[in-house]
């Protein structure tokens, strides 16, 4: 599968690799990836159960600007998501 959209967004972060192993590296995609690269991660994830949960532990560990879109997505992937978890708050750039 290809990459090529997380690969290009991470390397214009300074990063020599797309290293999706890493949750910082993750985190940053759901925070300020684009819709390309969001695609892929969400392909990804379609066939790769630990990196669901991952991607659920950082939603719920890292404010971001579209917390309960990244839920609904891993709701429609088979994550049992919890609605009622509290999420950490976005207030935008300081």
């Amino acid at each position: 599968m290809s990459t090529r959209a997380l690969e290009q967004l991470v390397v214009g972060w300074n990063r020599s690799r797309l290293d999706l192993a890493s949750d910082e590296v993750l985190a940053q995609v759901l925070d300020r990836g684009d819709v390309e690269a969001w695609r892929e991660l969400y392909r990804l994830a379609l066939t790769d159960v630990a990196l669901r949960r991952r991607i659920l532990g950082v939603v719920g560990r890292v404010p971001l600007p579209f917390p309960c879109f990244w839920l609904a997505a891993l709701a429609s992937l088979g994550e049992d998501v919890d609605w009622s978890m509290s999420l950490p708050r976005d207030d935008g750039m300081a």
